[in-house]
C-alpha cells in the first residue's frame, strides 16, 4: 500500500470521526445498529462495514463508502482550503 506523507494519521481515517460527528448529531445519540441500518437501507454501505469503521478495526474505509454513508445522512464532502503550519 503507497504511504502518502500529506495525508498521514496514527490510529484511523479522521473522517471515520467526522462521520459518526455527523451521524450522531443527526440521530441526538450514540450510534446504534438501528442507526446504521436505516443509512443501509437508504443506500449507504452495509451495516458491518460501518460497524467496523467505528467499533472495529477498519483504519481506512473506501472513500466511496464514507460518501455513500454521508450521502445517506442526507450531507456531502467538500472540498476547502488546508491551513498549513
Amino acid at each position: 500500500m503507497k504511504l502518502y506523507k500529506s495525508y498521514t494519521f496514527r490510529t484511523k481515517d479522521p473522517e471515520i470521526d467526522n462521520l459518526r460527528t455527523i451521524i450522531e448529531q443527526e440521530v441526538g445519540d450514540r450510534i446504534k445498529t438501528s442507526h446504521l441500518r436505516r443509512i443501509e437501507e437508504d443506500g449507504g454501505p452495509s451495516t458491518a462495514a460501518m460497524r467496523s469503521w467505528f467499533f472495529g478495526k477498519t483504519r481506512r474505509p473506501q472513500s466511496a463508502a464514507l460518501e455513500a454513508a454521508g450521502r445517506a445522512v442526507g450531507y456531502k464532502r467538500v472540498w476547502q482550503k488546508l491551513e498549513r503550519k
